[in-house]
């Protein structure tokens, strides 16, 4: 096996319904040169052996399991510590690398020099019959990723901003180092926040248009992205939203920042006003209602 030019974290907690899946899109990747390492948050169900076996039977994965629960952002973290290559992504275990996703991001940054690249990606969802199909690329996706870029900026493309997922991204490894770059642990929607930092801090990124991952929106409505009428869910995803405008404001980024509120009022803000309308508990209206405010005024 060639010496591995990439290191895939990818962190799980109860999905050992999906994790296999993930697995075998990496071990599909036209590009083989990666190793992977595989985060166990904890799960009590079959994940952790499915990972296990996944390391028994291939060397490009190793294992890291937590005795106890410590969340995405720790589990990122605990992978991210391992990671020896010169290049760095992500993928959550219930999504889908696409064949060609490693050897379309890292050809473009061996090309590039780039600090990092960014690509399109596409929400899996169940049908009638409970099989999980792929859409199509929204606007929203396309307006961050197409047309492809080599060697930009925010300053540049600020609608980039809108790109804010961690698994979409292959990074160099030491720009992490370089820039101290560490997700939030301890909270949701943590990788809002590492997204905006990624683009204020690095010297130029890369855009692609191809898809390279496929985003599962699962059928239990058990992913934190179909959570957000709990109260504690929604105070984190506000708080993450608040957060990487900030980042963006602080920065000097006035064209990103006014992408990136323009796309909050039109995709976040409205599913989260329809849920305060008739939510039970009154301080969860006051808080979109807020939000709201804060939106307006910028």
């Amino acid at each position: 096996m060639s010496t591995p030019a990439v290191t895939i974290v990818v962190p799980g907690y109860d999905v050992a319904e999906y994790a296999a899946d993930a697995l075998d899109s990496l071990r599909a990747q036209t590009r083989r040169d990666w190793t992977a390492v595989l985060v166990d948050d904890a799960s009590t169900d079959g994940t952790g052996e499915i990972f296990a076996d996944a390391a028994a039977s291939d060397p490009r994965f190793r294992v890291v399991t937590h005795v106890h629960q410590r969340g995405l952002g720790a589990a990122r973290n605990a992978g991210l510590d391992l990671a020896d290559t010169p290049y760095l992504g992500f993928l959550d275990a219930d999504d889908l690398l696409t064949p060609d996703a490693l050897e379309t991001l890292l050809g473009t940054l061996d090309a590039s020099g780039s600090d990092f690249a960014v690509g399109a990606y596409v929400r899996l969802r169940p049908d009638a019959d409970g099989h999980y199909r792929p859409g199509v690329v929204q606007p929203w996706v396309a307006a961050a990723t197409d047309p492809a870029r080599v060697g930009t900026t925010l300053e540049a493309h600020p609608a980039a901003s809108g790109n804010i997922v961690a698994w979409s991204k292959v990074s160099r490894t030491d720009f992490w180092h370089r820039t101290a770059l560490r997700f939030p642990e301890g909270r949701l929607y943590e990788d809002q926040v590492v997204a905006q930092l990624m683009y204020t801090r690095a010297r130029a990124f890369d855009v692609v248009p191809d898809v390279v991952v496929h985003w599962r929106q699962r059928a239990d409505g058990s992913s934190i992205t179909q959570r957000t009428a709990r109260l504690d869910v929604l105070t984190d995803y506000l708080e993450a939203l608040r957060a990487g405008i900030g980042i963006l404001d602080a920065a000097g980024h006035t064209s990103a920042v006014a992408e990136r509120v323009r796309l909050v009022r039109a995709m976040d803000l409205p599913p989260l006003l329809e849920i305060a309308r008739s939510h039970p508990d009154d301080a969860y209206r006051r808080a979109v209602e807020e939000f709201e405010r804060d939106l307006a005024a910028l």
